[in-house]
């Protein structure tokens, strides 16, 4: 063990199966209990029974089928974190980390984000597969996803979540969630299965144990990113707290359905744009005589960006504003906040903007249909 490594030692513990929004409860549990200095540094690892999950920014009836979900008694929850709808069960485990940003001594989120894709990359090939990283935050086998992954800054305190696939049901999971036929054309695909692969059929009907593939993950990490992964235990005080965060916000139907269909109304325009930072959709309403200022706004998408509140502050900023200034509201709105994006720019949502108020005779260009990514974490 070199010294290097044995100066990062990262605490190793495991929730097990919980419901969904009690597992991500959990994870602002662990991010407020590190900010407060009570925990070290932490790799967790956590399974779902048959669950739902909408990122932090996404319209969930747009995301999801919810008549379906419901019926079929799954669990329905918002993650704190970006990017994609993603259905998850027994068959997927979560891997996370959390950590000071002085640990690893990276302060862009891309580069956070390549450096731990390629870390668990390197880990799952330990198991006899050839797992890549694939920008923007996805880990792949032969050009499929195996992995999505997604995280953010909050402070000094880095947060950062990916999934693994060993098993999928993949007729459940096409009929929970709503993948757009023009995304998957995209991509030449037909079907959102066709996107990833799992474990299982990699290794021809027989997935290794999800224990082995939980250690394979440690090495990588360990050997890549030069900590020290140590079993430890979970404290009294994160249960506490992740108990009172589910009480109060989390696990309430409040939360999971803070963001539900913005594009509901008749007066609600909306324009989309998708750049190498995922996609994002704006709904707004507009007044004015010349209906040029913005009444309101919500902004939702795939997209990634640290911390997660900096969307709701970007709305704020721009209720009120002429169609005219967006773009140096916006611009000024970036350079003040110092946050973090994860490869999205400042103009990628001044052109949603202009997409949502461009003339219907004239199209804009670079729009993507709203949709889920089924496996992105």
């Amino acid at each position: 063990m070199n010294t290097a490594a044995a100066q990062k030692p990262f605490r190793v513990i495991d929730t097990g199966i919980r419901p969904c929004r009690e597992q991500i409860a959990f994870d602002q549990a662990l991010i407020e209990s590190h900010k407060a200095g009570t925990i070290p540094d932490t790799v967790r690892f956590l399974q779902f029974p048959p669950s739902v999950l909408v990122g932090r920014h996404q319209a969930i009836s747009q995301e999801l089928n919810l008549d379906a979900c419901r019926a079929a008694g799954v669990g329905i929850g918002r993650r704190i974190t970006g990017g994609g709808a993603l259905y998850l069960d027994e068959g997927q485990f979560g891997w996370e980390l959390v950590f000071r940003r002085s640990t690893l001594a990276i302060d862009n989120l891309g580069d956070l984000a390549r450096e731990i894709c390629e870390a668990a990359a390197a880990g799952l090939s330990k198991l006899g597969i050839d797992a890549r990283y694939r920008p923007r935050n996805d880990i792949e086998v032969d050009g499929r996803k195996i992995s999505g992954t997604g995280g953010f800054f909050d402070g000094s305190t880095i947060f950062y979540q990916g999934t693994t696939l060993v098993d999928m049901d993949a007729s459940r999971m096409a009929a929970l969630l709503n993948i757009p036929a023009a995304k998957l054309a995209k991509r030449g695909e037909t079907s959102g299965v066709q996107r990833v692969v799992t474990l299982r059929e990699l290794f021809g009907g027989t997935p290794p144990a999800i224990a082995e593939v939980k250690q394979a993950l440690l090495e990588g990490f360990a050997e890549r990113l030069g900590i020290t992964p140590q079993p430890g235990d979970i404290t009294a005080e994160e249960e506490q707290t992740s108990r009172r965060l589910f009480d109060e916000d989390i696990g309430t139907d409040a939360f999971v359905y803070e963001i539900d269909d913005p594009a509901g109304r008749a007066d609600v325009l909306v324009g989309s744009h998708t750049g190498r930072g995922g996609t994002i959709t704006a709904h707004l309403r507009l007044e004015g005589p010349n209906q040029d200022r913005i009444r309101e706004i919500v902004i939702t998408g795939d997209f990634f960006v640290t911390p997660p509140k900096t969307v709701m502050n970007l709305e704020a900023a721009l209720r009120g504003a002429l169609l005219a200034d967006v773009t140096e509201v916006i611009d000024t709105f970036f350079a003040e906040a110092q946050v973090g994006l994860l490869t999205a720019a400042p103009a990628d949502f001044a052109t949603a903007i202009a997409n949502a108020t461009a003339p219907a005779e004239e199209p804009p260009s670079e729009t993507s249909p709203k949709g889920a990514d089924a496996i992105t974490g």
